[in-house]
C-alpha cells in the first residue's frame, strides 16, 4: 500500500504577513513565531492559542531564539537594508526579551490579523545590541564556556552571538552578552560576497565558526590558543547563494541549501589538511651533493657523477578542507531555512514553491513533502526530540514516509495525569514540524 499522504495537525491563524522566523521553546510548551511586519507571537501548544503578542521591531524579523526559560532573542531586517541602501549600517537591532511564564498574563493577546495599530504592551526588553543592516544572515549563538552542543541555547548566563560586520558584510562579529561586548571578528575572504548563514558552537574546546557566503561558499574556521582564527574547510557546492546552514548535533557534519537546487552535507573538519607545497620551478632549491661518491652512495644513481645537483623535497604546507561528503540535486530551488532535528536523523528546509521537505541526515534521501500553503515557504522549525538514540526511527525505510510515530509512555502513566497534564505531556512528547509562509500562517505536523 502506498505510504498516506502527511496531513497538518493544527493550523495557526493571527499573522497579518508572511511568517520569517520559528522556534520552539520551554520544552515545546510554546512555538514562537515571527513575521515580516516585526510581530511576534508566543503560542500555548496545550490550547493552540496566542499567549503574548508585541510588535518587536518595525520591519521583517530574521531570527528568533529561545535563552533559557525566560529569555527570548530576535533580529530584525532593517529598513535601510530593505531598500538596499548603504550609507550607514546601524539599524538592524539584535534584542533580548524578558518573557518567563509569569509574564505572559500582562501582556496583549491581540492577534496582527486583528489590527496592526492595537497598542500592544511589550516585554521587557533586558539587552539590545546594534549590528548590521547590510545584508540578510541572521545572527547564530552559543554558551561563552564550553558545553555539549544543542539546537537549543540552555540556561548558560553568558553566551557569544554571531552576526556579520558592521562593515564588511562578508565578515562576522562575534558578541558577548550580557556584557555586550565584542569579542572577536572573523575574515574568512574578500571574494565571498555577504555573509547569508552562520553557526557557531564549541568543537573539541575550541570555539568554531561555520559560515555560508553570497558566492556558494560555505567554510569552517576555529579559534586558535594563540587567539587567531584558521580556516579548516572551505568548499563551494553551490553555484547560486547559500539561503541557510544547520550543524548535525554530533557536529561531524553540517548541511547546506541555496537558492540553486543543491543540498549539500559537509565535514567539520578540526585542522587544515597537509599538502605538499606545488612546484614551483622559478623557486627550486638545488643542493650540491659532495664529490666524493662514496660518502654520498645513497643519493647517486648509477647514472650520477661527482658534483651531481640534486632538487630538495619541497616542505608540505597545510590548506583546508575542500571536498564535501555529499551534494545532491534536489531539482527544487529556493530551499531555505535548513533545520537539523535535535536527534540529529532528519532535517527540513521551506521551499519558495510552498513546499516543507525532510531530508535524511544520512542519505540526503528526500523522505517526505509536506504540502498545505499556497504560497512561499520562509521558515520551518523542529521540537525537541531529545538527544539520539539507538531507537531513533530509521528515516531511511520508505514505509515510513509521512507516518507518525506513537510515544513511548512507559516512564508516565498518562491515565493518571489530569486532562491539563495530559495536553502537556502529548506537546511534549510530539515531534512537530512547524512551518510559516508568505499566507502569514503556521502549520503544525506531528512527523516520525
Amino acid at each position: 500500500m502506498a505510504s498516506p499522504v502527511p496531513s497538518p495537525k493544527f493550523i495557526l491563524r493571527g499573522h497579518k504577513a508572511a511568517v520569517h522566523a520559528a522556534t520552539f521553546i520551554r520544552q515545546n510548551e510554546r512555538l514562537v513565531t515571527g513575521d515580516s511586519e516585526g510581530f511576534v507571537v508566543l503560542w500555548d501548544l496545550t490550547v493552540m492559542r496566542p499567549r503574548a503578542v508585541w510588535r518587536a521591531h518595525e520591519n521583517a524579523i530574521l531570527g528568533v531564539r529561545g535563552w533559557g526559560e525566560d529569555k527570548l532573542i530576535t533580529s530584525f531586517l532593517g529598513s535601510m537594508a530593505r531598500s538596499h541602501c548603504r550609507r550607514h549600517g546601524r539599524d538592524h537591532k539584535l534584542i533580548v526579551w524578558k518573557i518567563a511564564r509569569g509574564d505572559e498574563s500582562g501582556l496583549s493577546t491581540v492577534l496582527p490579523l486583528d489590527g496592526v495599530d492595537v497598542e500592544r504592551r511589550r516585554p521587557w526588553v533586558v539587552h539590545l545590541l546594534e549590528v548590521n543592516t547590510m545584508n540578510f544572515c541572521s545572527f547564530a549563538a552559543c554558551p561563552l564556556e564550553d558545553s555539549q552542543y544543542s539546537p537549543f541555547l540552555g540556561t548558560s548566563p553568558e553566551i557569544l552571538v554571531a552576526v556579520p560586520n558592521t562593515l564588511a558584510s562578508e565578515s562576522v562579529d562575534i558578541y558577548t552578552l550580557p556584557s555586550q561586548t565584542r569579542a572577536y571578528t572573523v575574515q574568512p575572504g574578500p571574494k565571498n560576497g555577504m555573509a547569508m548563514s552562520l553557526s557557531l558552537t564549541h568543537l573539541e574546546k575550541r570555539l568554531t565558526l561555520v559560515a555560508a557566503f553570497e558566492n556558494g561558499y560555505a567554510s569552517v574556521h576555529r579559534l586558535t590558543p594563540e587567539g587567531s582564527w584558521v580556516t579548516t574547510y572551505r568548499t563551494q557546492a553551490h553555484s547560486q547563494p547559500i539561503l541557510s546552514l544547520d550543524l548535525r548535533p554530533d557536529l561531524k557534519c553540517f548541511f547546506t541549501s541555496g537558492a540553486d537546487a543543491i543540498v549539500a552535507k559537509h565535514p567539520i573538519p578540526t585542522a587544515p589538511q597537509e599538502v605538499a607545497k606545488p612546484f614551483n620551478p622559478s623557486e627550486r632549491v638545488i643542493e650540491e651533493i659532495d664529490e666524493d661518491p662514496k660518502q654520498n652512495s645513497s643519493l647517486l644513481s648509477s647514472t650520477s657523477k661527482p658534483g651531481y645537483a640534486k632538487e630538495k623535497d619541497h616542505d608540505a604546507v597545510l590548506e583546508e578542507w575542500k571536498h564535501p561528503r555529499k551534494v545532491t540535486n534536489t531539482k527544487h530551488s529556493g530551499q531555505q531555512s535548513l533545520e537539523v532535528r535535535s536527534d540529529g536523523a532528519i532535517f527540513a528546509t521551506a521551499g519558495w514553491d510552498s513546499k516543507i521537505r525532510l531530508y535524511s541526515c544520512k542519505s540526503l534521501k528526500e523522505l517526505a513533502v509536506l504540502k498545505w500553503h499556497k504560497d512561499g515557504a520562509y521558515a520551518v522549525t523542529f521540537s525537541d526530540v531529545g538527544p539520539e538514540t539507538s531507537q531513533t526511527v530509521d528515516t531511511d525505510r520508505e514505509a515510513q514516509v509521512g507516518c507518525e510515530v506513537q510515544q513511548a509512555d512507559d516512564a508516565i502513566d498518562v491515565s493518571r495525569l489530569s486532562v491539563q497534564d495530559r495536553r502537556i505531556h502529548r506537546v511534549k512528547a510530539a515531534h512537530w514540524v512547524a512551518a510559516g509562509a508568505k499566507d502569514g500562517k503556521v502549520s503544525l505536523w506531528d512527523m516520525y
